[in-house]
């Protein structure tokens, strides 16, 4: 039995499902949806309607492929929603999505769902390469082939910032507000670089709409923290197997979720208060709290644990040394964290050595290892750069970078490839050709790849003989010795 709307009251007794009436309108449109909007965004407006509130249904759309929408239409916009955990398992039925769009099929029908009267919030989780943003000075990058067509063809968006100006310049046209574009990704500062993505886009596109933009809509930040694996065909086979029914867009998380958003809305703004949100005027502060202690850290695991031969987070916590190289990663991290009040840095550690540890979600590192050149930035290059501001070593970010330099290889430490999931593995592959076997040279030429890294860290002595020392000792010695070796300990204490 596929999951759908008429059959939930065939579904066994235990699981929660929505008592509230789906067919009230449609209050946001997302963007990406995959997995982990699903198991975040979509449970808190489910949790909204279920307390009370109306028209805040969901019209979801993905941005590339139909393999979504071949997922959640047939069911209705019906998923399940699978907690893992130290206490067990916990089903709940999500009623939140009404259906979803394919945007290459259609670009019309999602600029049409925004522009939409009844379409207050527009959300994101596209992840940091969606935006077009560039990685260091976080302009919009004007020559990026989706960005040069969107501008030839603004009728026919395909990329973020086209389809979000394109639903602007409707409802500015149609006498409506503008809706508020809220970004749901890990990026710092999501919001305005959101922002400024999208005026960018619209000053190239028309300079009075832009203004209009600048003056009327609201990009408010946020940040959010649920770890979601990616679903496998065996859990979607044990979940019809358990429960009797077949869910092809189910989705499995961890009991921990958190969610910040900053106050600031154009139009009618959801009361997120009342499910749990942690409404703001300063993300910046969690957002760096969360990029460096628990992004920053699961990088770290991600590519070291890989390399070192284990496929998921909690095998790597469990592996000779790893606990103690996660915590070297947050000493280093957490003198550079302008922490919020209240904030107790121990008490959130504890609780991240025990979200890292739960052995039920088989988290795996490949997943955390994609998309390595967008995410270094933020988790890893911005707590370096802070450290060497003040004069202090990092060796632990540094065997964490240069265990991403390594990864670029494509080759595992007894010799199978794999395939580099990242928009700049050519450009890695083609700078490690050139290097050859040499971890000086190969340091040099990734160092040099200024998406990446800038032009400072290249010029610095001090980062270059760290990397090129660190990337030495995984080529000679595998990333499974020299993290149980400890080569990572921590030079400067967490309270300095």
């Amino acid at each position: 039995m596929r999951l759908q709307a008429d059959r939930i009251a065939d579904l066994p007794t235990g699981i929660a499902r929505p008592t509230y009436d789906r067919s009230q309108p449609v209050g946001i449109v997302h963007l990406g949806l995959g997995a982990f909007h699903r198991a975040h965004q979509a449970v808190c407006f489910d949790a909204l309607m279920a307390a009370g509130e109306t028209g805040w249904m969901i019209c979801g759309a993905s941005l590339r492929s139909p393999r979504v929408a071949g997922q959640l239409n047939p069911q209705d916009g019906l998923y399940t929603c699978q907690i893992r955990d130290a206490d067990g398992e916990r089903r709940q039925i999500i009623g939140a999505i009404r259906d979803v769009l394919v945007a290459p099929d259609d670009p019309a029908a999602l600029v049409a769902a925004m522009a939409h009267p009844d379409t207050a919030l527009v959300t994101l989780t596209v992840t940091e390469k969606g935006y077009l943003l560039d990685p260091q000075s976080g302009a919009l990058m004007l020559e990026a082939p989706e960005i040069r067509a969107d501008l030839a063809d603004s009728a026919r968006p395909c990329s973020v910032p086209g389809l979000l100006v394109a639903a602007l310049a409707a409802r500015r046209m149609a006498g409506l507000p503008p809706f508020t574009t809220l970004s749901c990704d890990n990026i710092p500062d999501n919001g305005r670089r959101t922002r400024q993505a999208v005026l960018a886009f619209a000053h190239a596109l028309d300079p009075d709409l832009a203004g209009w933009i600048e003056t009327e809509a609201a990009f408010p930040s946020s940040m959010v923290d649920r770890i979601v694996p990616a679903t496998t065909a065996a859990d979607i086979d044990a979940l019809e197997a358990s429960l009797g029914y077949r869910d092809e867009a189910m989705v499995k998380t961890e009991g921990f979720t958190q969610w910040v958003v900053e106050d600031w809305f154009s139009d009618r703004r959801p009361p997120l208060e009342t499910v749990g949100v942690e409404m703001t005027d300063d993300v910046a502060a969690w957002e760096r709290i969360k990029l460096r202690l628990l992004n920053g850290s699961h990088s770290t695991l991600a590519y070291l644990g890989a390399l070192a031969g284990h496929r998921f987070v909690h095998e790597a916590m469990a592996a000779p040394g790893f606990d103690a190289l996660v915590n070297a990663i947050w000493d280093e991290a957490q003198p550079t964290l302008d922490a919020p009040a209240g904030f107790d840095a121990a008490a959130y550690r504890a609780a991240l050595v025990q979200r890292f540890a739960n052995p039920a979600l088989e988290h795996s590192l490949v997943q955390i290892a994609m998309d390595g050149s967008q995410k270094l930035p933020q988790r890893l290059l911005a707590t370096l750069r802070d450290r060497l501001a003040v004069g202090l070593a990092s060796p632990a970010i540094c065997l964490a970078i240069a265990a991403w330099m390594r990864w670029q290889t494509g080759v595992d430490e007894q010799g199978r490839a794999y395939d580099v999931d990242d928009p700049l593995a050519d450009r890695t592959r083609d700078a490690l050709a050139r290097a050859g076997a040499d971890p000086a040279a190969q340091v040099q030429a990734l160092l040099a790849i200024e998406p990446v890294f800038g032009r400072d860290l290249a010029r610095r002595p001090d980062v270059v003989a760290a990397l090129t020392d660190a990337l030495a000792g995984l080529l000679d010695r595998g990333a499974a010795r020299c993290v149980a070796a400890g080569l990572a300990r921590p030079v400067q204490p967490a309270d300095a």
